[in-house]
């Protein structure tokens, strides 16, 4: 059986194939009545149908217990119950806002939902495209907008305004969820609680990091080794808040403990999540 070089631009290549001509010919094909045929594989995958002929979506999304509203921390203080107790209290205020901008349902998103807007501004704050979603409504020019994954999304329209005393009372747990404060770059002790090295005795490794590994062995560094590195600024969520009272006047509410964020910054305030009571166990 012959063999067929390439052709090249090399010179010896060019030279190996002037000397021997029967090189230049070409490979011919093997068959054999033995050799089995092998079938043809075809795979065929379903089909998901997308609604009006857009793109199947999958949509990650953790289900909440009911519908929330949107707030904003003011402060904390203490709070004296009427048995004397002192209780540490977080002040969340309501600027204007509130309002279901958008219904989504199975038939047209692929999943329940309703999204809300919050704190009016300006018309020039927001795009064009931001202006005409809330436009189309009828509302007023908000900056954010959030989304509620509810189990069932009967009695919720657009335009409508949620009032926080009609949805929460005084006693209830809500889950509030935020963007914790942002730190910075900072070491090891401050980011993940390390232990300094002494401080005398000629100790030289006094907040240093430490090895970071062996040697030859892995011969790398392990992924999720604590280090240096950006502290806060993420969003966290503080579960199972009490709620110690509302004020209809100021237009605030009281809620036990700590959130995440500095005064001013955006809160979200849901039911909390009691699995098998509110929440599926599934």
């Amino acid at each position: 059986m012959a063999i067929a070089f390439p052709l090249s631009t090399n010179h010896h290549h060019t030279r190996l194939c002037c000397a021997f001509p029967s090189l230049m010919q070409p490979i011919p094909k093997l068959s054999s009545s033995f050799l089995p045929k092998s079938p043809k594989l075809s795979l065929q995958l379903p089909k998901l149908a997308a609604p009006h002929g857009r793109r199947s979506l999958v949509v990650v999304m953790s289900m909440e217990a009911g519908i929330g509203v949107m707030g904003t921390k003011l402060g904390m203080m203490s709070y004296f119950e009427s048995d004397g107790k002192v209780v540490p209290v977080t002040i969340v205020g309501f600027r204007e806002g509130n309002i279901v901008t958008q219904v989504k349902t199975q038939s047209t998103d692929g999943y329940d939902a309703v999204q809300v807007g919050y704190r009016r501004v300006r018309d020039k704050k927001l795009t064009k495209p931001e202006l005409g979603h809330l436009q189309k409504v009828g509302t007023i020019p908000m900056r954010h907008l959030q989304e509620f994954r509810l189990q069932s999304i009967e009695g919720f329209e657009p335009s409508q305004r949620l009032v926080f005393d009609e949805i929460f009372q005084e006693g209830d747990l809500v889950d509030v969820s935020g963007t914790t404060i942002g730190k910075g770059f900072q070491g090891g002790i401050k980011r993940h609680n390390f232990k300094r090295g002494p401080m005398t005795h000629g100790s030289k490794s006094h907040r240093q990091l430490g090895s970071i590994g062996a040697g030859t062995t892995p011969g790398r560094v392990y992924k999720g080794k604590k280090m240096p590195g950006r502290m806060g600024g993420g969003k966290r969520k503080i579960r199972k808040l009490k709620i110690v009272k509302i004020d209809k006047d100021l237009n605030v509410v009281m809620i036990k403990g700590a959130v995440p964020g500095k005064p001013g910054n955006l809160l979200r305030i849901t039911p909390a999540k009691i699995v098998g009571k509110n929440i599926p166990k599934n």
